[in-house]
């Protein structure tokens, strides 16, 4: 008889290398926020995979970097402290635009663990095939990697490679969820991280990560198979407003819009979404601030 295995993992690396991409492409469902823009990632979320042989329980981290300001600081230090629970790590690099300062870091965080590490070379398709094995050929070297996996996280290259990858170092253990969770996270938390993403998107280089959300009501109407919700999008400066406004509040009603067809497509109803813009002044900066918002 098969025995079953079970366990959690970390997934670490730099800023915007993909690790939250990665991580809704296992699960098939966003649960992390995803975006261009780097640190978008700023709490621990926890997914489960459910495979037959395996219940993989992942942790996904912001992004390690030599951190400046309070709110970078908790997000670095909330990253390494999940090292300390896990067993397995996964480690992803970025094979087309490497962070070599943020993947140096993590590197000798490593080295003060003795725990199991798969890297995931990330972006593949975006690197010529000849440049692929030298840089693999560097990694090898940087790090007594248990296994090394060329991935896209985004198309889904080699995903299932590294999954049999985690499955392989985990330890026999039960099945620590039900088989159809996979997050522990309430819904209303994850719509405000799907508010925040589409912030994120649209509003490009004009805003800068610091843009909390904040879900004031989460309603769900039985009757007519309906959530409401209404929630805050708090920016720390009154120039940031108008620009997640926009013209005649035509860039509000576009967050909204695209943000409640994503909110409806997780929790499976139609879904009223009403958005108000606050400027909470540098609040990035306000530990008070960082920790009423849930950093």
């Amino acid at each position: 008889m098969s025995t079953f295995k079970s366990g959690f993992i970390a997934i670490v690396g730099a800023p915007n290398v993909g690790k939250s991409t990665l991580l809704n492409q296992i699960l098939g469902q966003k649960i992390a926020i995803t975006s261009e823009k780097p640190q978008t990632t700023r709490t621990r979320i926890l997914g489960v995979a459910h495979l037959p042989q395996a219940q993989l329980i992942f942790l996904d981290t912001p992004g390690i970097h030599r951190a400046r300001g309070p709110l970078n600081m908790r997000m670095v230090e909330t990253a390494l402290k999940v090292l300390s629970d896990v067993d397995v790590v996964v480690f992803i690099a970025d094979a087309a635009s490497p962070d070599e300062t943020s993947d140096e870091i993590i590197i000798e965080s490593l080295k003060k663990k003795e725990l199991p590490v798969i890297l995931a070379i990330n972006k593949v398709d975006l690197v010529e095939k000849r440049k692929l094995l030298p840089l693999i050929d560097h990694w090898d070297k940087a790090y007594p990697f248990k296994a090394i996996v060329p991935i896209s996280a985004l198309h889904g290259i080699q995903t299932d490679k590294l999954l049999e990858e985690m499955v392989n170092l985990l330890p026999e253990g039960p099945k620590y969820f039900p088989g159809e969770e996979i997050t522990d996270l309430p819904e209303r938390f994850i719509a405000a991280e799907i508010i925040r993403e589409t912030v994120f998107r649209l509003t490009s280089q004009e805003i800068p990560y610091a843009v909390a959300v904040t879900v004031d009501s989460f309603k769900e109407d039985t009757g007519k198979n309906l959530i409401r919700i209404e929630a805050v999008i708090h920016v720390e400066r009154e120039s940031q407003k108008p620009i997640i406004i926009g013209k005649k509040g035509r860039m509000l009603k576009e967050i909204g819009k695209q943000a409640r067809m994503d909110i409806q497509t997780m929790v499976g109803c139609k879904v009223f979404l009403k958005l108000w813009v606050r400027v909470q002044k540098n609040w990035t900066r306000d530990q008070k601030a960082i920790r009423e918002f849930g950093y």
